[in-house]
């Protein structure tokens, strides 16, 4: 890969990094479910007017802002606002190991003694951190996890499903989500309009972040180097992604690192490296927060 599209891809990563501290900070000011809101509104005022499709389409986008963008997104979300920003991008990143496993049930896929151990080790890694202080309690754990199962099971539609250009699939899953989080939103949270008048930079900009910069730039990037490389050269780039949450969630938010992280998130990043890089070969398509 030219020197260029390394320094693209890295950049995504950062990206994508950074989004998990942003989203720590924006719901300190903004309900989780509300930011989540605030957030597909944009991405759709920005992308579906510029990529449209055809009818056909449309029922598959619906069903995908189910589970992609309502399910995914806003467990996340709420997840995130209850755990470290480090723990929670593990276990988030979960989500390989679970599309595996689908995918094996559903499609009938081969599994294979280095998938097998990419599975194993990666789910030991979840149990190490639960040894640990620094996994939340029960509830944001299972959310971030169910987020993470969510993801997986977007992952396989995509798969299976029609073809739909990576802009237009963002841009009409985050138009058909919104009014599905914003009744969320209205059911289970409270003080919307002081919440929206009283937001600061960090509410505001993680709105503004989450939306243009993770959603909108790096995957507009990502797709770009998948459409100039062979896929196993640019997804495994996406393992330093919760190498480097961890790294920011200690720099910028104070997180303690412990033996629990370290050996926990070791296990889960080289259990993925196991299903996702195939030396040689092809490498699985992934998509992040």
């Amino acid at each position: 890969m030219p020197l260029k599209d390394l320094a693209l891809g890295l950049g995504v990563i950062v990206i994508w990094a950074l989004n998990i501290i942003v989203i720590k900070l924006g719901v300190t000011e903004l309900p989780p479910l509300l930011l989540t809101t605030l957030r597909f509104a944009l991405v759709a005022a920005l992308l579906v007017p510029f990529h449209p499709v055809s009818r056909a389409r449309l029922p598959f986008l619906a069903l995908l802002s189910v589970t992609f963008g309502t399910l995914h997104f806003a467990l996340l979300f709420i997840g995130l606002g209850q755990a470290e920003a480090g723990t929670g991008a593990l276990l988030v990143q979960m989500g390989t190991p679970f599309a595996t496993l689908l995918a094996v049930i559903f499609l009938k896929e081969k599994l294979g003694p280095r998938r097998l151990a990419g599975l194993l080790l990666s789910f030991a890694g979840v149990v190490v951190l639960a040894g640990g202080p620094t996994l939340p309690a029960p509830l944001p754990t299972a959310l971030l996890l169910a987020s993470a199962l969510a993801w997986a099971v977007s992952q396989l539609l995509i798969k299976q499903g029609p073809a739909v250009p990576p802009m237009a699939l963002a841009g009409w899953i985050a138009l058909f989500a919104t009014p599905q989080v914003a009744l969320g939103s209205w059911w289970f949270e409270q003080a919307h309009w002081a919440a929206l008048t009283e937001a600061g930079w960090r509410g505001w900009g993680a709105v503004l972040y989450t939306a243009v910069m993770s959603s909108i730039v790096a995957y507009g990037i990502w797709y770009g180097l998948l459409r100039r490389h062979p896929v196993n050269r640019v997804v495994p780039l996406m393992l330093l992604m919760p190498v480097l949450a961890v790294a920011l969630g200690m720099l910028l938010l104070g997180d303690p690192l412990g033996p629990n992280k370290l050996i926990g998130g070791g296990l889960v990043v080289a259990g993925i490296a196991l299903i996702v890089v195939r030396l040689g070969g092809r490498t699985r398509r992934g998509a992040s927060a």
